[in-house]
């Protein structure tokens, strides 16, 4: 006798295709992002006599989900500081956007070398879900890391599609919001983004989805969790979150 799948839940009904962004959504990993941009960022910001990074609000308002150049170019300019460019052979530092961003990479690297990169709770439970019931996954993300950190966390396997920093570079592809990044995740499945479902935790992540087309949009908020009372919740359903969990584990058990 057949057992059939259980249901998926609302927001994945339907879907042909389900798009994850994983820093923050699969992967445990937004800490070590935020704490490596502190790093890049904090020298720079001390030689302006300015308070130091805020890995959580500024994380979230100025680097999360975006190319770490853009980043590196974003905070700066958000505290009234002009660097210039540089050249991408730049080393580590805080002389120019190029600079910091080899800082970051930097810092991320160590960071890696002193902490596993677990998936989320209720990660593996979800994808195993999606691939029961014939849902094509794909994984994006700025990161360039993010198809070595979900091999280690056990995840790569259920993807069929990970486009991912290195990638976006190789193809010359704009980073979030704007929706290159989705939209080529959805041309490689095979599935139109409006029978895909988008999961992200970014801000700059929902509205790229969001503008790319997709048949909805679930923001992942780990502080609020769908409460509807924070304001990253509150960011994230303005620019086009459908509906804002608190990870994985509560998506699944929607059902």
């Amino acid at each position: 006798m057949t057992t059939s799948p259980p249901p998926l839940p609302p927001p994945l009904r339907g879907a042909r295709a389900v798009v994850f962004d994983t820093d923050g959504v699969l992967l445990d990993s937004a800490g070590l992002h935020a704490a490596a941009w502190k790093a890049a960022f904090d020298p720079c910001l001390a030689a302006a006599g300015q308070p130091p990074f805020d890995p959580e609000a500024e994380y979230r308002r100025w680097v999360d989900g975006r190319s770490r150049l853009d980043g590196a170019a974003a905070l700066p300019a958000a505290r009234g500081l002009r660097l210039p460019l540089g050249d991408p052979a730049d080393g580590p530092g805080s002389g120019s956007v190029h600079a910091l961003a080899a800082a970051k990479e930097a810092a991320f690297v160590r960071g890696l070398a002193e902490r596993d990169v677990p998936a989320l709770l209720g990660a593996p439970r979800l994808l195993r879900a999606l691939g029961d019931a014939g849902v094509a996954c794909a994984a994006v993300s700025a990161s360039r890391h993010a198809r070595e950190l979900l091999r280690r966390a056990g995840l790569l396997e259920w993807f069929a599609v990970v486009v991912d920093g290195t990638e976006a570079a190789r193809l010359g592809l704009p980073g979030k919001p704007d929706p290159a990044l989705f939209l080529e995740a959805a041309a490689r499945l095979g599935v139109p983004p409006a029978e895909c479902v988008a999961v992200e935790d970014a801000v700059a992540g929902v509205e790229a989805a969001r503008r790319g087309g997709f048949k909805a949009v679930v923001g992942v908020d780990r502080a609020s969790g769908g409460s509807g009372t924070g304001a990253q919740e509150g960011a994230l359903r303005t620019h086009g979150a459908d509906v804002v969990v608190s990870g994985p584990a509560e998506l699944l058990d929607a059902a």
